[in-house]
């Protein structure tokens, strides 16, 4: 139970009491300041707390928006302040200052939320103040004042607002145009209903399931229910984060569930369409493979890139400077918003794929056009960083190493090797595996490049990665052990290796995906003994090639799968450990994700 402490002179006619209950508040009245420090104290300290003026003016979404958002231990609007658990000691200390140079006089000549905030603002205390865009949040000074800011409240539609807001300001041209209109509506009707994000997310992730079972028919009418069950779980996806940003209900487990389940949604799907193609005698495993492989890259080539940049210094770059004038023509942000294929108009293209054409055509497009939108969002980069005159900090330089994935092969090798530049140390390696794998397949010569990829990773990392394309070193380490694997089950020639190769490869892809999420929540990378654990990158990758060497095609592909089970059963126990604690970071993307 949250408690609201009322301060100041009542207001007759005042609806705050009731919009605070509404909020779900207990709601205690203050006489003056010693007696608001007393109510502050008797409500416990893992409970939220929240210093009202009675004289607040303003809209029931403000006050939404100032005291209920769980992700800010201290958060404030004109008249309110509220602290959870995390925030409570600064607003005691800040509360008892008050309380002493004030001398416990009576509060109703001020605002005694406001002179809470100054205090906490003193201190250093970091307080959330929400975007109220046309949403009113005041406190008059006099009647006249009053009427005034009344007004203002009449004249603005709350719920409209409140509808408006659920919606990410930034969206794909796709979702914003064909998904979004609606889909707050559906947001709506679950919050009233009492469903939360979480739900809806599940929900999702079923129908998408689903769909991916359909496409494992094989048959048409099983494709054409696909592809709308498809489009049906993307609806969702949108309306579970419209849903927590509509209701502010925002949560650890809900961080980590919208995290991850995209992923594992269009993976599934991947995986279902190759099953259809397979029952009608097409086997395009290697097809979804590439696709799940390129996918995957392209994300971390998002992410070294994001965390590179993420707190650099004197960023400056004139292909950034004509991206920034580009913005200003409207039509050319939703063309270069378009052709990176972000979620929803991939999921939009392979939907209507899979309804009207064949598997095989379905992965053929997806390919061509997430290779297209690869190159032009990895060009552009590339011109960025050569271009700009930037100072990576330690924090980016760690994210990067963190990316890189880097087990006990590579950084015994770190710790030896000469100082060489990174991408190009990286690149090399990888070239080395994964050509070795294209020509030789399954031979000593393939683990000698393996040897050979697990040295020159480890010079790649032998240094801090701030170089001005570091960002670069942990895509080209994707792109080696994933591209390895690939090209090694599907010159295996055995039915059922690529299956086995594509379970491995999603275990694999979950912890960088869950790595990334760690850092974007400021705790850190995954354990060092879980990366000790599942070998690295290097590791994983020598170790194939050793088996694929040593085996039968039929041996290679049950060690295959049992290395698929081994690494996807330790990092999905670790992983849902970390996001079901306490200490869990509540990550939520409100970028939509390429």
């Amino acid at each position: 139970m949250s408690t609201a402490i009322l301060t100041g002179q009542p207001v007759p006619g005042s609806s705050i009491e009731d919009d605070l209950r509404s909020l779900g508040f207990d709601v205690r009245v203050a006489g003056d300041v010693t007696d608001a420090e007393t109510l502050l104290a008797q409500v416990p300290g893992d409970q939220r707390v929240a210093v009202v003026d009675t004289r607040f003016v303003g809209h029931l979404h403000a006050l939404r928006l100032g005291l209920t958002d769980p992700r800010f231990p201290l958060a404030a609007v004109s008249g309110a302040v509220t602290a959870q658990a995390a925030g409570r000691q600064a607003l005691t200390r800040a509360m008892a200052r008050e309380n002493s140079a004030g001398g416990g006089a009576a509060v109703a000549v001020d605002n005694l939320a406001d002179r809470i905030v100054t205090a906490l603002d003193a201190d250093g205390a970091d307080v959330h103040r929400p975007e109220l865009g046309s949403l009113v949040a005041e406190v008059p000074a006099d009647p006249q004042a009053r009427n005034e800011a009344r007004q203002a409240v009449a004249a603005v539609d709350d719920e409209a607002v409140r509808l408006k807001s659920a919606v990410k300001a930034r969206d794909g041209f796709f979702t914003t145009f064909f998904i979004s209109p609606y889909s707050r509506y559906i947001a709506r009707w679950c919050a009233r209903r009492g469903l939360t994000p979480n739900q809806v997310t599940t929900a999702s992730l079923l129908t998408a399931l689903i769909a991916a079972g359909c496409a494992a028919t094989g048959t048409r009418p099983g494709y054409v229910a696909a592809g709308i069950l498809l489009i049906c779980s993307f609806v969702l996806d949108c309306t579970d984060g419209q849903l927590a940003r509509y209701s502010l209900q925002y949560s650890t487990l809900g961080a980590w569930l919208d995290a991850t389940f995209d992923r594992a949604k269009e993976y599934a799907y991947y995986a279902g369409l190759a099953l259809g193609a397979a029952r009608g005698g097409d086997d395009v495993w290697a097809l979804a493979l590439g696709a799940m492989v390129l996918q995957t890259c392209r994300h971390v080539v998002d992410f070294s890139f994001n965390e590179a940049n993420h707190d650099a210094t004197a960023n400056t770059s004139p292909t950034a400077a004509l991206s920034g004038r580009l913005d200003s023509v409207g039509w050319t942000v939703w063309v270069r918003r378009m052709i990176v294929l972000p979620i929803g108009e991939r999921w939009a293209m392979i939907a209507v794929l899979t309804a009207v054409t064949t598997p095989r055509i379905t992965f053929y497009v997806l390919l061509v056009g997430c290779a297209f939108a690869a190159t032009y969002t990895t060009a552009g980069r590339v011109l960025r960083s050569l271009t700009r005159k930037a100072t990576r900090t330690d924090r980016a330089a760690q994210a990067l190493a963190d990316l890189a994935d880097s087990g006990p092969l590579a950084q015994a090798v770190a710790r030896v090797a000469p100082r060489v530049p990174a991408p190009v140390s990286a690149a090399a390696g990888g070239l080395l595996v994964v050509i070795s794998a294209a020509v030789w397949g399954a031979g000593w010569p393939t683990v000698l490049g393996a040897v050979a990829y697990v040295l020159l990773s480890g010079a790649a990392v032998s240094r801090p990665l701030k170089g001005a394309l570091d960002w670069l070193v942990p895509p080209f380490f994707r792109a080696a052990e994933y591209g390895t694997v690939l090209l090694l089950a599907a010159k295996s020639g055995v039915n059922g290796v690529l299956p086995a190769a594509f379970g491995l490869v999603a275990a694999v892809a979950y912890h960088h995906y869950d790595t990334v999420y760690r850092i974007r929540g400021n705790a850190g990378a995954s354990p060092a003994w879980l990366v000790r654990a599942i070998g690295g990158h290097e590791g994983r990758t020598l170790l194939v090639t050793v088996l694929a060497a040593l085996l039968t095609a039929s041996q290679f592909k049950v060690a295959l799968t049992v290395l698929a089970v081994a690494v996807a059963l330790v990092v999905l126990v670790e992983s849902i450990r970390f996001w079901v604690s306490a200490g869990a970071p509540a990550v939520h993307d409100e970028g939509e994700p390429a």
